[in-house]
């Protein structure tokens, strides 16, 4: 099978959620793509594809359905080139480059211009691709403006939009419906400039408003619309262009309606435009800063670093950092990229990523992390990962998946919103026939008032944005309290979570035990069973052998060299250290090999009802000593298992501890389950086991937990564990204290409670108010409703449902950490309270 690729497009042209759903439809058709997952709030598609699709098809594939992906253009410096055959090299690789979809090389100017896919990639990604052929190239200066500036010139186009169309409609309204509401108006009007110069004057400046600022509703709506695939354009365009072609007949052919019909509504045309464009320009504000913390984590990073090149150490941009660079790094600096310590001493403060207050210390050969800050000294490293490798730049590539990601909820609203366009189309056609056939005179008035109000309160914007606007903003927040959602979904699949299983070592505890008790045997001297058994100890990275071994040193004892060593899966150790046979395990290994414990098996269990981890060593095979190891429990601990509990959640616990320890541990937090003595492949197994009682979340941090991630229903990893473990996790915790399973929880809850606020306010409206725009009060009260006040509600249907994802941006922690779990420049200034 070939491999797949995942790419996230922009796209431009989406209104509403029947625009998602035909760019969908589009994507998915293109042979090759697995799946496509396309978001109104923040625009765009997140496509799953293989061979033979690629970008160019994707493109084409959007921009037949009429919503093209946006592109860019950029201009890159290339050093080195010094002949034709340098120029078509550059060239190619540009070419061939993720998301380019085309590309120039100039010699004699030393620059490449590229067309690439906004999304796809990044200037600086493809100024390393031309560095990687041996070209050193940089983005040129200014270039980027275009890019960010994007959206804040969308912003602008539409305010602008919006004034000019309201300057242009105010005195249109004022006309017409001045003259039903001010007294003495109308005959004041057709006094001085007369009746018919008003409905031109009223033709002119709506004519202004269609055909400039709301010539965009025609030129989308009605080719979609004769494609038979209409969307929210083409019922705006549908309802203005009625009302304004009765006003037409009405103001220059009145002969031809019967008599009394020959009214205006050309304020309801230029009105209806200017609300739809003024909730436009407020939709693009509230998606603005539904995006705030994905903008929050860019800002985290460094923008320039002191590099050596050419046997001088100079400033440059980050962007133009490669692998292998050496750093020089200065006291209170940003880290500028991920790396390998060369020479220096300093503590740096990784509290942005790991969530721990106290800097960490940093001397020849330790990991650094971009965009962590260093403390007093000063460091050289060299750059291991630059670009979209670093920790943080995957971090943000993690929080915009799952802000893109499509949730099992949203599969429901795809298939009403699927049909609801035509339908509501159908609807305003039997409302005007309604209106005809029984309406009071006169009835065409009454019909072309109804159906305009139907198609226009009726446009599916809000059900579009119900879902994805709470998702973006719910996941940046939780971004921001250290919680990265890995795969959108468990957003929902945690609220569906029963059980939750926790790994012992390091999730509930410290994860550094420390020895606490050593029994020797009476024909065994102690300083010498600790320096054989920390012998054997010293060629494992097990916690419980670290422990072992800190006791020696920290007794200075002589620590032998070892002969042999085989590790024993799930039971212990076996070693040859100074011609003695050494064993080092669990019970389980004595009883295996045939060693008589005799008391000492009631010592390790009397161990055990301590809350210890009893270890026994056999040296020549007879017993030598029992060894008492504890793993601290973290302080955070207890309360998070009380805050799963209010939850109304199970809590078990899996160890590979004997039974006696597991419980002790149980009972003093008030764990429900104990599945105690399971070696590293029998987790999948419990997991299985306990899923018959609900689906289950498991936390875990290990290499050894990885399978047990990949079984649960929600995996969840402490951001502190393997990298093996967070790659298959749903959920990673950045810190690692429990309570942000807590949070994760709980902010889990508050998202999916926030979409189905949204969801019902914006499907109960159009539920609602389309029976009303189609009349159904004047039966009984005499109330018809305006076309015009139909656009105000449709418009603030949108934005409510904006607003209320914003609110999310306030949630605070369920469960306050000991540290912040993330860097102060994330957390937002104001703390209220999300309901």
């Amino acid at each position: 099978m070939a491999d797949e690729n995942i790419v996230t497009l922009s796209i431009e042209g989406m209104t509403c959620a029947s625009c998602v759903g035909r760019v969908e439809k589009s994507l998915k058709a293109v042979s090759g793509v697995s799946s496509a997952a396309v978001n109104l709030a923040n625009e765009t598609a997140q496509v799953q594809f293989s061979s033979p699709a690629d970008l160019s098809v994707l493109t084409q594939a959007l921009e037949g359905a009429g919503y093209p992906a946006v592109t860019a253009e950029v201009t890159l410096e290339v050093e080195g080139m010094t002949c034709a055959s340098c120029v078509g090299r550059v060239e190619r690789g540009l070419k061939a480059a993720t998301g380019a979809l085309d590309a120039s090389v100039n010699l004699a100017t030393e620059t490449a211009t590229l067309r690439y896919i906004v999304g796809a990639t990044t200037p600086a990604d493809l100024a390393r691709v031309a560095t990687g052929l041996g070209y050193p190239a940089k983005v040129k200066a200014g270039v980027d403006a275009e890019k960010a500036d994007r959206k804040a010139a969308e912003i602008s186009r539409l305010g602008r939009l919006t004034l000019i169309a309201a300057l242009l409609a105010l005195p249109v309204f004022i006309l017409e419906m001045g003259s039903h509401v001010i007294p003495g108006m109308h005959m004041w009007v057709e006094r001085t400039i007369g009746l018919q110069t008003s409905r031109i004057v009223q033709f002119l400046l709506t004519t202004a408003v269609l055909l400039g600022p709301g010539l965009q509703f025609y030129t989308k709506g009605f080719p979609l619309l004769l494609k038979g695939k209409p969307d929210m354009n083409s019922l705006v365009a549908l309802g203005t262009s009625a009302a304004y072609g009765f006003s037409l007949v009405s103001t220059f052919a009145p002969k031809l309606l019967p008599q009394g019909t020959a009214n205006v509504y050309f304020e309801a045309a230029a009105v209806i435009v200017v609300l739809i464009l003024l909730g436009r320009w407020l939709e693009a504000r509230a998606k603005g800063r539904t995006g705030e913390a994905i903008r929050k984590l860019v800002g985290l990073q460094a923008k320039e670093a002191r590099v050596e090149r050419n046997g001088e150490v100079v400033e440059l941009p980050i962007d133009e950092i490669a692998v292998g660079d050496v750093i020089h790094l200065r006291p209170g600096e940003k880290i500028a990229v991920d790396g390998e310590v060369l020479s220096g001493t300093s503590y740096v403060d990784e509290s942005m990523i790991t969530g721990e207050p106290v800097p960490v210390e940093k001397s020849e050969g330790a990991m650094v992390v971009g965009a962590t800050v260093n403390g007093a000294g000063a460091l050289t490293f060299r750059a291991t990962k630059v670009g979209a490798d670093t920790m943080l730049a995957q971090i943000i590539a993690m929080v915009e998946r799952a802000q893109g990601a499509k949730l099992p909820i949203q599969g429901a609203v795809d298939k009403i919103t699927a049909w609801f366009v035509p339908a509501v189309i159908a609807a305003a056609v039997v409302t005007i026939a309604v209106w005809l056939i029984f309406g009071p005179s006169p009835a065409l008035s009454y019909a072309i008032v109804a159906g305009v109000a139907v198609l226009i309160i009726a446009c599916p914007c809000a059900m579009g944005l119900a879902t994805p606007t709470s998702i973006m903003v719910g996941t940046g927040r939780a971004a921001e309290m250290g919680v990265l959602f890995r795969k959108g979904d468990a957003l929902q699949s945690l609220q569906e979570v029963k059980v939750v299983a926790l790994d012992k070592t390091g999730t509930l505890t410290a994860g550094r035990p420390e020895l606490t008790d050593l029994v020797i045997a009476a024909s065994f001297v102690e300083s010498e069973v600790l320096r054989l058994v920390a012998a054997v100890e010293t060629q494992s990275e097990h916690p419980i052998a670290a422990a072992i071994v800190r006791a020696a040193t920290t007794r200075k004892l002589d620590i032998p060299t070892v002969d042999t060593f085989a590790s024993i899966t799930g039971f212990g150790v076996s070693a040859s250290v100074e011609g003695h046979n050494i064993l080092v395990g669990a019970d389980r290994l004595m009883r295996r090999d045939g060693i008589d414990m005799g008391d000492f098996a009631d010592t390790g269990a009397a161990l055990g009802k301590k809350g210890r981890s009893p270890l026994y060593a056999a040296i020549d095979g007879r017993i030598a000593a029992v060894i008492g190891v504890s793993d601290p429990i973290k302080p955070t601990t207890p309360a998070a298992i009380a805050a799963l509990h209010d939850l109304g959640l199970t809590v078990a616990m899996i160890t590979g501890d004997n039974q006696g320890t597991a419980d002790v541990i149980a009972r003093e937090l008030g764990i429900d389950i104990v599945v105690a003595e399971v070696l590293p492949e029998g987790k999948v197994d419990a997991l299985k086991a306990l899923q018959k009682q609900g689906k289950l979340a498991f936390v875990g941090d290990g290499i050894n937990d990885a399978p047990a991630l990949a079984q649960a229903d929600v995996g969840i990893a402490i951001g502190t564990g393997t990298d093996v473990a967070i790659e298959t996790a749903d959920v990673v915790l950045m810190s690692g204290e429990l309570t942000g399973v807590v949070n994760a929880f709980d902010i889990s809850g508050r998202v999916m409670r926030n979409i189905r606020q949204n969801l019902f306010w914006a499907f109960g409206y159009n539920t609602l108010l389309i029976p009303v725009a189609a009349g159904a009060l004047y039966p009984a009260f005499g109330v018809m409703l305006s076309p015009v006040l139909a656009a105000g509600a449709m418009a603030f249907s949108s934005i409510f449902v904006l607003s209320n994802a914003l609110r999310l941006r306030w949630v605070k922690p369920a469960v306050a950490t000991t540290t912040p779990p993330q860097a102060a420049a994330l957390a937002p200034r104001k703390t209220a309270q999300a309901a």
